[in-house]
This record gives C-alpha cells, sequence and structure tokens, in this order.
C-alpha cells in the first residue's frame, strides 16, 4: 500500500530577509516578479514597480544592464517605498553589484562564477555581509558552465544542481550564508528534478519558476505544470512566473498558482461547474463576472458558481458560499446547504450581496 503524506509538509529550509519579506522557514510563500522597463528611464521603472506592488507582488526585480542604469539606482530606491523590497539583477560587472548595494537595494542577484577574479567576488560579498544583504545564486538553462554541458547535456538537472552548488561554495568559502538559491530550466522535468535534487543538498531557501515559459497563454500553463509539481512536493520559498507578457500576469498567475496548491489564503477563489446539456443559464459570463468583481476582496473565501439545481449544492459544498440555478429559480448555498431560492434574475446580485456581508468588504458593481 502506498504511504500518504498528508497535508503536504514544507522544507525545512533557513530565513533569510529581504527588506522586511521573510522567506524560508515556513514563512508564506513570496511572489516575485521583474519589471520590463529600461532602468535607464527612472519614470517608467519606478511605475512598473508600484504597479507590481499594488497587483500583489511580494519582491520585485529590476535589471542592470550598464553603469548608465547603475546611476538610476539610487534615484529609483528613493522613489519606491522602503517597505517595498528591491532586487538588482547583475551579470559580470561587480560595480554595478557594489552600486546597488549601495543605493540601498535589499538584495542582488548574481552568479559569482561570471562577476570574474576571485577579489570582484569577495569586494560584493564584503559589501553584501556589511549590509546583510543576501545574494540569490541563479543558475539557468542559459547559465550553466562548459565543462558541464559537457559532462551531462543540456536538460540533465545535475548540470545544473552542481552548477549551483559550485557558486554556493564560493561565497561559503568566503563565510557567507546569507543566500537563496534557484535552478530553473525551460524545461518542466528538468526543473522540477533540478529543484529535487538541490533541496537535498542545502537547506537555502529556494527561488522556484520555469524560466522562458512562453506567451502568456502557453507560457501560463508551462508555469502552472512546472511551478505547481515543485510546490506540491513541499519544496518552494518563493516563485516568479516568467512570462513574454506584461508583468502583471506574472503575479496574477502566481497568486493562481499559489491558490490552486493550497498555499496562499487570502482574497476570493472562484469555482465553476464546466458546464454541461443540464445548465439551463447562462453560467460561464456570470462566473467571470463574480471573478472580477471580487478581485479586490482581500479577505479568504471559496465562491461557488454552479449551472444547475441537480448537483450544485454537492458540488458547491467544498465553497463558503455559492449560487446554482435552472427553470427560473435560483439557489443560494452555504457549505452545501440551501438557505435560500430568488428568482434566477438575480442570482448574481444575491451572491456578490452574501460576500459583502460574510467578508465585510465592498465588491465592485
Amino acid at each position: 500500500m502506498v504511504e500518504l503524506k498528508y497535508p503536504i509538509q514544507r522544507r525545512k529550509s533557513r530565513v533569510i530577509k529581504i527588506g522586511k519579506v521573510l522567506i524560508g522557514g515556513g514563512f508564506p510563500i513570496a511572489i516575485q516578479s521583474m519589471t520590463t522597463a529600461d532602468t535607464r528611464d527612472v519614470e517608467a521603472t519606478v511605475k512598473q514597480i508600484n504597479q507590481l506592488y499594488d497587483a500583489g507582488c511580494d519582491i520585485v526585480r529590476i535589471s542592470v544592464l550598464n553603469h548608465d542604469a547603475g546611476d538610476k539606482l539610487k534615484e529609483i530606491r528613493q522613489r519606491v517605498d522602503a517597505d517595498r523590497p528591491l532586487v538588482a539583477d547583475i551579470h559580470f560587472q561587480y560595480k554595478l553589484a557594489l552600486e546597488a548595494i549601495e543605493a540601498g537595494f535589499t538584495k542582488i542577484r548574481i552568479n559569482p562564477g561570471n562577476i570574474g577574479a576571485e577579489w570582484k567576488v569577495r569586494e560584493v560579498t564584503k559589501a553584501a555581509m556589511e549590509r546583510y544583504i543576501p545574494i540569490r545564486i541563479g543558475v539557468n538553462s542559459g547559465s550553466l558552465p562548459k565543462d558541464l554541458l559537457e559532462k551531462y547535456g543540456h536538460d540533465d538537472p545535475r548540470a545544473f544542481a552542481e552548477s549551483a552548488m559550485r557558486e554556493v561554495r564560493i561565497l561559503e568559502d568566503m563565510d557567507f550564508q546569507n543566500i537563496v538559491i534557484s535552478v530553473k530550466s525551460t524545461n518542466t522535468q528538468t526543473a522540477f528534478w533540478s529543484y529535487q535534487m538541490i533541496a537535498q543538498m542545502c537547506d537555502y531557501p529556494l527561488h522556484v519558476g520555469i524560466t522562458e515559459a512562453g506567451t502568456l497563454d502557453t507560457g501560463s500553463i508551462k508555469s502552472s505544470v512546472g511551478i505547481g509539481a515543485i510546490l506540491m512536493t513541499g519544496i518552494g520559498d518563493t516563485i516568479r512566473v516568467s512570462l513574454a507578457a506584461d508583468p502583471i500576469h506574472e503575479v496574477k498567475v502566481a497568486k493562481q498558482i499559489l491558490t490552486s496548491c493550497a498555499l496562499r489564503q487570502d482574497g476570493i477563489e472562484v469555482i465553476a461547474c464546466p458546464t454541461c446539456g443540464r445548465c439551463q443559464i447562462d453560467m460561464i459570463p456570470l462566473a467571470e463576472a463574480i471573478e472580477k468583481k471580487t478581485r479586490n476582496i482581500k479577505s479568504s473565501l471559496k465562491v461557488a458558481v454552479m449551472g444547475c439545481a441537480v448537483n450544485g449544492p454537492g458540488e458547491a459544498a467544498a465553497a463558503d458560499v455559492g449560487i446554482a440555478g435552472g427553470d427560473g429559480q435560483a439557489l443560494l448555498i452555504k457549505k452545501g446547504k440551501i438557505v435560500k431560492r430568488f428568482d434566477e434574475s438575480m442570482l448574481e446580485t444575491a451572491l456578490l450581496d452574501e460576500i459583502e456581508a460574510m467578508t465585510g468588504e465592498k465588491v465592485e458593481r
């Protein structure tokens, strides 16, 4: 008989502080995203940072391409609320990492191996240590060392895990352990097993994602499959959905992944039947309207929108509140029990009224 381990036990990892956000150690899984604005354009970058936070992002990262971008970091940091963590993404140029740290960024993302000479890595590590700023080691499909590619091939999880630990040891040799790790692949199976392997090799928090996942539609599905599978094994302390789309969508999809994995409990979760020949109401637009008009609700509530009175009460049993209807009649259901009957034309209004009453928050009308 198969031994079931339920509920899922999250991997035990050390706690890392990114500004006022704590990751690892069982703290809530943080959502990350990355700006697409040119960092040299302060106005556009700050606007996008704030939009991402307003959408529910916990940590925002910006790329620092060159020294022109580096010169803008201090102003960007000053114009974003101090409680909102900012991460600088650095490649190759160690001075840009130093500039980001000096500007007050709360985390940097580098690969020590591509920073160059050991003394450069030591300079960055020393500065991060003095400010208690964590460093994320980010291994992905495009950054694997040549020797590991020759040894294992491009999609072998061992190459990702070994590459990450090689970078980790560079920092550990400098007595630096304020580390976050990611081992992202665009191949979902490679990413899955890379994270399983690295999780056994250390206790650092893991940043989970599927790199270069694709466009909004296909990338959302691919990320949901890959990230969701990893999270369901208890691995993951922070996530990013990487989409070729407006990064606001990354936050929305990430929130839905966490909700679907029962790892996030704030906000409205709308469940709806897929409809069939028994459905006698225009249910799909109704479900979409309920989802849209309750997106601002912060309270945790599961809402069911069901298409028929035959299976509606039973199917809605897992929800806090729901509706079902047909033949001109409608039902309001709580915890699987019918609590009210009314005219079908009042379906949307009745459910929204009940959501307001249960949460104490106003829905969008």
